[in-house]
Formats: C-alpha cells, structure tokens, sequence
C-alpha cells in the first residue's frame, strides 16, 4: 500500500455497460478529475471479446461465470482488453479533455496472478496475488486518470485471463481507496419485496451471503458481489454498484448522494468518496 498523495477512488466499468455510456459520463470523470480526486478505472470487455472470438472461429464457453481461457482465447482477451477497449476509453476521455493513460496488467508486472482453484476447467484465469500500486500512484501524480485492463502475469511471465471486478477489487485494496464505485447497466441490487423487485440502498456482507443461497443473487451478479466481499476484506471501507446511465452518476456519488446499493462489512459503516 502506498501513501495517498492524491485522494482517488477505484471504479470498474463492464464491457456491456462502456459502449451506451454517453460522452456525459466521461465529461464526469473529467471534472472529477479536475477537483483532484483522482479516478482509477478497471474495466471488462466481455461482449467485445465473445463477439471477436466468434468473428475468428474460434469457441468459447464460461464455467462457473469464468471463460475457459486458452492459449487462442487468451491471445484474443489481450488483443481485445489491453488493445481496442482500453484505447477506446483514453480516446473517448481524451475527447472531452481528461488526462488518461491505459494501462494493461501486464505492464511493470501491475497485477501479479496465479492460476484460480479450477484452472484444470477453466485454463488461463487468474487471480490477483499483487498489485503494484506505487505504479499506480505514479501515474496519478503524472496528471492521468490511470485506465487498466484486467490481464494478470506471474513469475514466469505467463498471461491470466482476470476478472474485472475481482481486478477492480484488489486494486482498491491496494491502493488503499476507502471506495470501490462498480458502474454496471442495473441500478444496483434488487430482492422482490412484497411481490415486486426493489433496489436494497445498502446491503451487508452477511446479507450478501444469505441472499446467494436464497437465489436472489444469481447469474452475473455474484461473481461482482464477490468480489465486492473480498474487496471489503482487504480494507476497502464500501462499495457500490451504480447504473452507469443515471444522470450525473459520478458527480452524484462524490457530492456522497445516495445512488445504487452500498455493500459494506456492517450497517454501521459509512463513507463518502
């Protein structure tokens, strides 16, 4: 961990979310930029990877919400995540005046990796053993808005496929932000209530758990409220999971109005950005 020169927040973007995101939302990220409160940016590329994979031929398939990562597919997810993605974004934040430098996890060896528990099903994904984050921290006292795409590397300099939010959650850890802000295309957590869904404003980690084996977490939400959890135990004081299409989402968030669903380790815990 590394001392705070700049006060920052991470905030993990999904693939699925980052093409309907209008120019708007990065002139957010700009101006939040602009009052020195630095944004980290972690983001996915899954619809994008799955959509080159099929130009190319070449199969895939997801156990357990991960993708079973080759060597063709992971030569695919670097192109896609490190490549097209991650220079879309700086383009698009360089567009309306932002400072951004893109970064892959491979870079300066950021984001150290080991093969996950299932990597005989799955291959070549990852999970985070180390960050780097005086990098990081480098980068921000350049001026950038530092933009990461989640590939791991070991000892031996062999690639992992990484989840994004579990990227995301240990670079908050790392750094040492008090908040994780993971943008998605839902409005947060939602639980039927009296015969209808309705958004949970701020959820436990107890109730997390409860709420995966109840059924209602399920799919693409649990590996994000996962590693939310993990996140938390790091150090990570909340997180929260907000619609990226809000209007004003970010300048919302940091004047510290309540937006999305808050997961935090009690209800006595509270922060803002």
């Amino acid at each position: 961990m590394v001392s705070q020169l700049k006060q920052s927040f991470v905030m993990k973007c999904g693939g699925s979310t980052l093409a309907d995101l209008p120019d708007s939302f990065y002139e957010q990220l700009r101006d939040v930029q602009q009052a020195a409160l630095v944004p980290v940016i972690v983001h996915g590329g899954g619809p994008a990877i799955s959509d080159t994979l099929g130009k190319l031929g070449i199969e895939t398939e997801f156990v357990n919400g991960l993708r079973k990562t080759s060597e063709d597919v992971l030569d695919v997810v670097e192109m896609v995540l490190a490549g097209s993605m991650n220079k879309q974004i700086v383009r698009r934040l360089n567009r309306v005046g932002a400072s951004a430098l893109g970064l892959s996890g491979t870079d300066g060896r950021l984001i150290q990796a080991k093969p996950v528990a299932e990597a005989d099903q799955v291959g070549f994904v990852g999970d985070v053993t180390q960050v780097d984050a005086a990098l990081i921290q480098g980068v921000m006292e350049m001026g950038y808005i530092p933009v990461i795409a989640p590939i791991g590397i070991d000892d031996n300099a062999q690639r992992y496929n990484i989840n994004a939010d579990t990227a995301a959650g240990a670079v908050a850890a790392h750094l040492g932000a008090d908040r994780l802000v993971v943008i998605t295309d839902v409005a947060g957590i939602m639980k039927p209530v009296d015969g209808k869904l309705t958004l949970l404003p701020v959820v436990t980690i107890q109730e997390i758990e409860e709420m995966i084996v109840s059924g209602d977490i399920y799919g693409g939400m649990i590996p994000k409220v996962r590693a939310a959890m993990k996140c938390l135990e790091g150090g990570v004081t909340e997180v929260v999971i907000a619609k990226g299409t809000e209007p004003d989402v970010l300048r919302r968030l940091v004047a510290g109005e309540e937006l999305g669903t808050r997961i935090v380790v009690s209800h006595n815990e509270t922060v803002g950005v």
